[in-house]
């Protein structure tokens, strides 16, 4: 377990927040032992609510496209957002509220909720930054007891999601636009910051960040943590 040695507390001051020091982690394969953008595919499968031998051969296809590190992320998106698309939100809220008690909380990680407590106690500022999108995250992120989500946006119009995203996706080099974005609206900045990632697709954020921290990872990133000394933790 990693160990935060001589964190202090850090005064949120109202006119100059940068001095509060921003713990950010990934959600997927870091905060959970799993992947809930596959998870929630699988679901759907699951309960009939999809195509199930087309749509589960597209969900593994591009999970296995995120993990190789060559996800053509617009073409994801419109495949995995397509599903809110086709049904009215009550639905989808209902059987989200399903999918959470049944897929999601049996992989939450007590070691996680330990590492977010040691920044809560510190004073630092906690972030959740995740490309799959907020509909699936928002709730996860609430179970960890987390206010900040940065996370890939459906389109929403008309009382009905639509099936596109809204803006930048928060992926690879994503996640840097959006958290840029998010940091200049609040005030903050990356000094004495930290970020958490399993994964090599978040690179771009772990190079940005003071404490970079490799958790659970895949070979890739372990590879460049250990060649950079960064810290190599697990959280399961």
């Amino acid at each position: 377990m990693l160990q935060l040695a001589k964190l202090k507390a850090h005064s949120l001051c109202p006119f100059w927040r940068k001095n509060v020091s921003l713990a950010i982690f990934d959600l997927d394969n870091t905060l959970l032992a799993g992947d809930s953008d596959y998870l929630w595919g699988e679901f759907l499968v699951e309960k009939g609510l999809v195509d199930g031998m087309a749509y589960r051969r597209a969900n593994e296809h591009f999970y296995q496209q995120y993990r190789d590190g060559c996800l053509d992320i617009a073409e994801f998106l419109r495949f995995a957002l397509k599903p809110l698309a086709d049904h009215p939100p009550e639905e989808l809220y209902r059987w989200r509220e399903d999918f959470i008690q049944e897929r999601i909380k049996p992989i939450l990680l007590p070691s996680a909720f330990d590492i977010i407590e040691k920044h809560r106690q510190a004073g630092d500022l906690l972030i959740v930054i995740t490309a799959t999108n907020c509909f699936v995250t928002e709730p996860i992120v609430k179970l960890y007891g987390i206010e900040h989500l940065i996370a890939t946006k459906p389109e929403f119009r008309d009382g009905r999601y639509t099936g596109n995203f809204d803006g930048i996706p928060c992926f690879q080099e994503g996640k840097v636009k959006r958290l840029d974005e998010w940091m200049e609206t609040g005030g903050y900045d990356l000094s004495d910051s930290w970020f958490y990632s399993d994964s090599h697709n978040d690179l771009p954020l772990l190079s940005k960040v003071s404490n970079p921290v490799a958790v659970d990872p895949d070979e890739t990133l372990c590879r460049i943590a250990l060649e950079n000394s960064w810290p190599v933790v697990s959280f399961r």
